[in-house]
């Protein structure tokens, strides 16, 4: 029976390199907002109802008040911010790809396209 032998993967360089800080930050850039806001946002329709029910009680159309339409928009606003980080982790993806390849651990792509 014949072993293989494959070589370390030379993690210790990526994690120390500078293209894989940039990665972390940009991930850190895009995450640490859009967290922010969704909570924020998410949190905004109790605090809102509890400390100021006559406003978020106000008839904007039919019987449907401000609190009611503040609580739909929160379904679009989910999807509008699980659509950007899909966007953004596409990006996320090329630089990471990038940073194996560089490193030697991922196979180069042809760039005949």
């Amino acid at each position: 029976m014949t072993t293989r032998t494959n070589p370390t993967p030379p993690f210790d360089d990526i994690v120390s390199s500078r293209a894989f800080a940039r990665l972390l930050r940009s991930r850190r850039a895009f995450i640490v907002p859009a967290t922010l806001f969704f909570l924020a946002y998410y949190f905004a329709l109790p605090v809102l109802t509890g400390y100021w029910p006559e406003f978020m009680g106000q008839k904007v159309f039919g019987h449907f008040s401000l609190a009611y339409l503040f609580a739909l928009s929160q379904f679009p606003m989910a999807w509008i911010v699980a659509g950007l980080y899909l966007y953004a982790a596409a990006g996320f993806d090329r630089q990471a790809a990038r940073i194996l390849q560089d490193s030697g651990v991922a196979p180069q792509e042809d760039s005949a396209e």
